[in-house]
């Protein structure tokens, strides 16, 4: 299993499509903190706040989604299976760790840009400060956001295998179809991994669902969606 690992975390860290998340994260970043800590006015409550630290979890679901769907388009899924001597469960199951650890490290990167440039920024604003305690959740949240995200990416990746289909689909869920969603139960939107993502990462807050219970179900939305990955790829043709 370690050299099967070491060989997905190696192609998962030397493509461009890492290079240009990680740059896209860190952009995203310090235009929230910006918009947030600055050009949004008076900032008096901690929720506001932390909302300055937010990071975006769909950009690591697109990025594993993208990733591992570009193992089928690109025809790399079979050779990796057959070079490692694997069950195509276990290959799977490697390249999904893959992007957990990588996704992980993008996760930290955008993180520390975020916390970086918010709390100087944030310390003008009127109201309580950000506590360490405060702050601790907001990272430990966000981590959790973008190491799960990556696991569902690269689990969807495996499961529609074609990188174009997988965007234009999760980015129809995300703008349309969970906005109607929300218009209609906000308590129902927070049972979707992309509700519980954006209360994890504190892009939403005043929910009657908290952060712990937001991990909780990201967490089982991605348990279930790796699972039947897994499932499917042991019983279809990798060609």
């Amino acid at each position: 299993m370690s050299h099967l690992l070491r060989g997905e975390l190696i192609k998962t860290v030397t493509t461009r499509t890492v290079l240009g998340f990680a740059v896209g994260g860190v952009v995203f970043a310090v235009l929230n903190v910006l918009v947030i800590a600055v050009a949004s006015g008076t900032l008096d409550k901690v929720p506001e706040k932390e909302e300055a630290l937010a990071g975006l979890p769909i950009l690591l679901l697109l990025w594993g989604l993208v990733g591992a769907a570009g193992e089928y388009r690109h025809r790399t899924a079979a050779p990796a299976a057959l070079v490692g001597r694997r069950d195509r469960g276990v290959v799977l199951s490697a390249r999904i760790v893959a992007y957990a650890l990588t996704g992980l490290l993008l996760g930290t990167l955008t993180t520390i840009v975020s916390v970086g440039l918010a709390l100087p920024l944030l310390s003008d604003q009127p109201g309580p400060d950000l506590t360490s305690g405060d702050i601790g959740a907001v990272v430990a949240g966000n981590l959790v956001a973008f190491v799960l995200s990556a696991i569902l990416g690269a689990a969807l990746g495996a499961l529609i295998r074609s990188p174009v289909l997988g965007v234009v689909v999760l980015l129809i869920v995300n703008f349309a179809v969970v906005p109607l969603l929300s218009g209609v139960s906000e308590s129902g939107v927070n049972l979707t991994p992309f509700g519980a993502a954006g209360i994890l990462s504190r892009m939403t807050h005043n929910t009657t669902l908290s952060m712990v219970g937001a991990g909780w179900v990201l967490a089982a939305w991605t348990v279930a969606i790796t699972l039947v990955a897994v499932i499917v790829e042991r019983r279809r043709d990798l060609a």
